[in-house]
């Protein structure tokens, strides 16, 4: 009886890690609109539309930057090993090279000419191209964090099903991209001004039809799963997988609150693997033989830099130069706005990231073996 006494604590702390893991990869989502129908109720929607606004805007500072500006510093850990050594090899090795140095010069070329020339045109390309790639980027991490946790608790698709469950992701995606329909407007994002790709409406309708007719074949698959494995305990990475798509990327204007809140919810996930695998890491490294600094100071380390480089990337960096750089009164442009060099600077860093992330996640990189080993055996200890 006495080995029995530990179990009672030991499976409430696994209830608890599950619970919290539950809300940071995207189970929180669903508990916002009951929310913001509340708090649009008691305040208005005007009064609670700018709290929420100004509280996201001040929250990016230690959410949103540092989910991108982590991504640098695990990309180019090591960049001499990966493009030139032995840590990548073959197509992952090609793919480090892709992202990490031609993709940024093809992009760093564009907002070059573009603020060279002062061609609203040419940075609204990387706009354009910003927007249509984020769809993408939040249905593949969520395609990925569902792949990734579903392995956590034991459950592994083999490739026919995870196909479908791509299918599912990449139709989303369409659809969010194409909808609603669009003539062609006239718009402003980070000061830049330029005309949205027109989306016409039988576009709109036949993605919508694609997107649906996927949703039966996911259903399918994971109840044969169920019938021939005897247990799906899939909760948690299916509630990260459909928020992914149909709450932060196809009816992410549905809620005229929650929406300010959809990025922070992106990153948070994304930070939340982040963690699950630099953890790892470090606790693994401060033990035998390697006896390096304690897990504690390394995530710190991490988490530090994160914070700063974000800060530089979304704020010191374009801030200055667009006071130093950009012309002012009528040597501006009306359509390239007072912050060009933030717009080239913003649009550049979202874009790089959604390729880099690519490369970071994939099984090819040994450090993503972190995301499962050490964690499988506590969740195994823990139920």
């Amino acid at each position: 009886m006495a080995p029995s006494r530990p179990l009672a604590p030991s499976r409430t702390r696994g209830v608890s890690r599950h619970l919290v893991e539950f809300f940071l990869v995207g189970g929180l989502t669903p508990f916002l609109f009951p929310l913001s129908f509340l708090v649009r109720r008691a305040f208005g929607l005007d009064p609670a539309e700018y709290a929420v606004g100004f509280l996201m805007f001040h929250a990016a500072f230690v959410i949103n930057d540092p989910h991108f500006a982590v991504t640098y510093v695990l990309f180019y850990k090591d960049a001499k090993a990966r493009a030139f050594g032995g840590a990548f090899r073959g197509a992952q090795r090609l793919r480090y090279l892709v992202a990490g140095f031609v993709v940024p010069l093809v992009l760093g070329g564009v907002a070059i000419v573009g603020l060279a020339t002062r061609s609203a045109f040419t940075l609204s390309l990387l706009v354009r191209l910003m927007f249509f790639l984020v769809g993408w980027h939040y249905v593949k991490q969520g395609f990925g964090v569902f792949t990734v946790l579903a392995a956590r608790r034991g459950v592994r698709f083999a490739p026919r099903e995870r196909l479908v469950v791509l299918a599912h992701c990449f139709s989303g995606w369409a659809y969010a991209w194409a909808s609603p329909a669009d003539p062609g407007r006239e718009v402003e994002e980070k000061g830049v001004v330029y005309t949205t790709l027109a989306h016409p409406a039988w576009l709109e309708h036949l993605t919508h039809v694609v997107f649906l007719s996927t949703a039966l074949p996911l259903a399918w698959v994971l109840f044969q799963k169920w019938r021939r494995e005897g247990r799906l305990p899939i909760l948690t990475p299916l509630t990260a997988l459909l928020c992914s798509i149909w709450s932060w990327s196809i009816y992410s204007s549905s809620d005229p609150l929650v929406r300010y809140v959809l990025p922070a919810l992106h990153s948070v996930q994304y930070l939340y693997f982040v963690w699950l695998m630099k953890g790892n890491e470090a606790r693994e490294r401060e033990g035998p033989p390697w006896f390096e600094r304690s897990a504690r100071t390394r995530l710190g380390i991490l988490a530090v830099s994160a914070l700063g480089l974000g800060w530089l990337l979304f704020h010191g960096a374009p801030t200055a130069l667009d006071e130093a750089l950009a012309p002012r009164g009528k040597l501006m442009p009306e359509d390239l706005g007072p912050t060009p060099y933030f717009a080239a600077l913003y649009a550049l860093v979202n874009i790089h990231h959604y390729f880099m992330d690519t490369v970071l996640w994939r099984r090819e990189n040994p450090e993503t073996r972190y995301l499962q080993e050490p964690a499988l055996g506590d969740e195994r200890r823990a139920s």
